[in-house]
């Protein structure tokens, strides 16, 4: 049976729809049984004709005939046809749910959508894929919605859900806020608000508290507003405040200042600028003349084999230096500031360039490049203003890694960049260690002298118990157990990279303030999609994803359905008018043959 299978799947690879059927055939439809439910007989009343596609056939045209009970007047359509093509739509559930996988799981875009569909004898516009991709994610949350209450009983059967909520935002975007569970590694639920504040993030909240119960605990980030908003909704609940966006946020405080200053005079310098064209400059002068080209290779072959040139021109030297300095980024390990700080980087690199310069001999020192390098370097470093900062930063970035080494993430030598979730160290282990960093006499000596270190203990000191809470008892069918929460909410962070890596991807576009503006808040939900326990809930007894959907459908149809019917008994406008008229039992009385002589 395998190979059988395997047969068919080589015939069938590459062969396009419209060669298996170079025009749409026609199928027929009607609805199952011959009896009404009441006793009485179906008769056909009207036979229709629709024109769909789905993913076995493409496109084809539907022949549906449609009965009524002779008894009570009920109205029965195909049941298979519903269970194929959503109400009033010309493409199957199985084209939307295909659509919405390439789109929001492979990340093809558009086009590719549509050239994949091709090849199936479906042919469709750009914008009906973009429509059919979001009835997907509409379909998606809905199915989802209705298995809240089984998604419940999950998280109850795994002692309850650690609630992680943050907002991504692009530009002057709204906030995409999501509400994500440690535990099942389920998105529970999106929204997009205008902004973090906590009139916005409530009703978030509470809607889900009403789904899922209360949290055992919330993990979040540093905005006054999601406290806000959890202290409100969720009182008494244990709040743990991730440890990156903390320590970030110290950085920030200790040190951001002088940090922008000097980032304002390497922008005021032009350094950068003026190290580039310099390098340009020099590249060209050495490409040009075979002994600074042989000078070079020499260095760099020399050094490669473990034994550098004896013989280097000063050309060769500054444009070395040169490409050193701008290569200054290489030391930020991808945390972003104030973990990474290019522009001290670049300050501390021409202070070595600078030494290394003073150690030349008078004559080569003298050489044009050496002395324009000189002076671009001179342009910062004799800076008093650039001098100060330079200095004030080099000791608090001192203190700021050695509080990174309390808290154990985020090292300096770290290279897992924006996906550090921490070493994995005993919390309490990092609470003693948060203790000694403290209370250090240097450190305290410097807060009672200077404002940043006594912000610093102040922000220490208020989020003490929300840095280093104990761990939560849990409870479920295996037995009862101690679980402690993430220490960062990378967890949601890796999902908004994710989520903008994938739209850049098929729009390609870095800003994607367009693209969050359009996009449906619920279209995190797929990421969902590839856990086995969820799917079982979302489907709630369906094979597939079409026939959930189907199902949906025929559940929204039903409202439909009532009015249509109210429509057929809906009054006429004439009649209406007649019925205005003043003694009408009368006058049709009058009006009519069969009344009795007089």
């Amino acid at each position: 049976m395998k190979i059988l299978k395997e047969q068919i799947d080589r015939i069938t690879l590459g062969v396009e729809g419209k060669r298996i059927f170079p025009q749409a055939p026609t199928i027929w439809f009607e609805p199952d049984g011959f009896v009404c439910s009441c006793g009485g007989k179906f008769r056909v009343i009207k036979t229709r004709r629709k024109r769909i596609a789905t993913m076995e056939i493409g496109e084809f045209i539907a022949h549906e005939a449609v009965v009524c009970c002779q008894c009570c007047g009920s109205v029965r359509n195909s049941e298979q046809l519903l269970k194929l093509v959503s109400h009033r739509c010309k493409y199957g559930f199985n084209v939307i749910v295909f659509i919405g996988r390439l789109l929001f799981v492979e990340c093809k875009n558009e086009r590719e959508v549509q050239e994949q569909l091709r090849k199936r004898n479906i042919n469709i516009s750009i914008r009906e894929i973009d429509y059919l991709g979001k009835k997907f994610i509409v379909f998606l949350a809905l199915a989802h919605r209705e298995s809240q209450g089984r998604i419940k009983n999950l998280l109850g059967s795994k002692g309850g859900y650690i609630l992680h909520l943050d907002s991504t935002v692009e530009g002057d975007s709204p906030h995409l806020m999501t509400a994500l569970d440690e535990i099942a590694d389920l998105v529970l639920d999106n929204i997009k608000i205008p902004s973090e504040k906590a009139e916005h993030i409530i009703p978030f909240l509470k809607r889900i508290k009403k789904a899922f119960g209360s949290p055992i605990a919330v993990t979040r980030d540093m905005g006054s507003g999601i406290a806000s908003a959890v202290a409100d909704v969720l009182p008494g609940v244990p709040e743990f405040i991730c440890h990156y966006h903390w320590l970030r946020d110290i950085g920030k405080d200790l040190f951001g200042a002088d940090y922008e200053a000097l980032r304002r005079g390497f922008k005021a310098q032009s350094i950068r600028t003026s190290l580039t064209n310099l390098a340009r400059q020099l590249k060209t002068k050495i490409d040009n003349n075979p002994n600074l080209t042989a000078s070079l290779d020499s260095y760099i072959a020399g050094n490669i084999n473990g034994s550098p040139a004896e013989k280097l021109f000063p050309a060769v030297m500054a444009y070395t230096l040169v490409l050193w300095i701008l290569d200054a980024k290489r030391d930020s390990r991808g945390h972003g500031f104030p973990f990474d700080q290019p522009y001290m980087s670049y300050y501390q690199r021409m202070e070595v360039v600078k030494e290394t310069l003073g150690g030349l001999t008078p004559l080569v020192s003298t050489e044009t490049s050496i002395v324009h390098l000189k002076k671009i370097i001179g342009r910062v470093l004799n800076d008093r203003t650039m001098q100060k900062v330079a200095a004030q930063m080099k000791e608090k970035i001192s203190v700021f890694n050695r509080l990174r080494d309390a808290m154990r993430i985020a090292l300096p030598d770290n290279r897992k960049s924006l996906n550090d979730d921490g070493d994995d160290v005993d919390i309490k282990t990092i609470e003693k260690g948060v203790y000694e960093f403290r209370h250090a006499k240097d450190l305290v000596a410097l807060a009672a002298s200077q404002m940043p270190y006594r912000k610093m203990f102040k922000q220490i000191d208020k989020h003490w118990e929300k840095l280093f809470a104990d761990p939560i008892t849990i409870t479920t069918a295996h037995g009862t157990f101690l679980i402690q929460p993430q220490r960062t909410n990378n967890i949601l962070e890796r999902l908004f990279r994710d989520i903008k890596r994938r739209y850049r991807r098929k729009t390609g576009t870095h800003s994607l303030s367009k693209t969050l503006k359009a996009m449906l808040a619920d279209t995190v939900f797929v990421r969902n999609l590839d856990k086995p326990e969820y799917m079982a809930l979302l489907l709630n007894g369906k094979t597939s994803l079409e026939e959930r959907f189907a199902e949906i459908e025929a559940k929204l149809s039903r409202p439909r359905d009532a009015q249509q019917q109210s429509n057929a008994e809906r009054i006429s406008t004439k009649l209406k008018k007649i019925l205005l008229i003043p003694e009408l039992p009368q006058k049709l009385l009058q009006k009519t043959k069969y009344r009795l002589a007089a």
